[in-house]
């Protein structure tokens, strides 16, 4: 069985409903819709509230940075309290086009590191041509990491592993991974095996053998067998440790990766 550790199902390319109901037939044990914004977290916690093994995580990803305010910071404290989110984000920097500033970016990024430590949930990171500034983000704000901290889509070098492990985090990886010219086999291989989670992104980020078209969770699998070839373990080893993995970070208890 696999998780889709982040995905955005309800993305007009696809159809959530159908995602869902095909979840058991693509073995998958569960998935996490992630909002990018409010409304988009807001759709993203009644996804979840409405079906079994759908989770989400909730937050103003670093091109939204220009929306978000107090009255925002309260609602998002609202949504995590309820039952099924179990994560803010996906927050963080991204230096890629500046939709937002810099200096914005960090300010809501900070802002949302409190909000987590308030809510008590972890942080699940977008960061893009930015490490070197998220890391020290990080290490300023340390006492605030205490739920956790996941790099989604991880795509920083293999020293920055190192670095960001002094905060104990996870790393996820997806269909990067698969690409022929990604040299990724030594970053993952740096991660230790109990920080290692799997994601697509969807419909974003399409692995191997589906790249250009529209992304599915149900395409983990291929970023699973990815991960195992590079690991020395099958896909289906790949997939229970991963899964295992992402249960014990969101803190989901009411299923069980098979």
């Amino acid at each position: 069985m696999y998780i889709d550790s982040h995905c955005h199902i309800l993305d007009e390319r696809l159809n959530a409903e159908e995602e869902i109901a095909r979840m058991p037939e693509d073995g998958l044990a569960a998935l996490v819709e992630h909002g990018f914004d409010l409304n988009s977290s807001r759709r993203a916690s009644a996804l979840a509230q409405a079906h079994e093994r759908v989770y989400c995580a909730v937050g103003c990803h670093p091109e939204e940075a220009d929306s978000f305010d107090a009255a925002q910071e309260e609602e998002y404290l609202a949504l995590c309290a309820l039952s099924k989110t179990v994560a803010v984000g996906e927050i963080g920097l991204d230096y890629c086009y500046e939709i937002a500033s810099r200096a914005r970016q960090k300010q809501v990024f900070i802002a949302q590191l409190e909000l987590a430590h308030r809510a008590g949930k972890p942080v699940d990171l977008h960061i893009r041509d930015a490490y070197g500034d998220a890391f020290d983000i990080l290490r300023e704000c340390r006492e605030l990491l205490g739920n956790g901290v996941l790099l989604h889509c991880y795509g920083g070098s293999a020293e920055m592993v190192e670095r960001f492990l002094q905060f104990d985090a996870y790393f996820a990886f997806g269909g990067v991974i698969t690409f022929k010219n990604a040299k990724k086999d030594e970053v993952v291989r740096r991660v230790p095996l109990d920080r290692l989670l799997l994601e697509t992104d969807c419909p974003y980020m399409t692995p191997v053998p589906f790249r250009g078209k529209v992304n599915r969770p149900a395409y983990v699998k291929y970023v699973a067998q990815k991960a195992g070839e590079i690991l020395g373990m099958s896909a289906e080893e790949a997939g229970r440790l991963t899964a295992e993995n992402a249960m014990r970070y969101y803190r989901i208890t009411d299923i069980a990766a098979r």
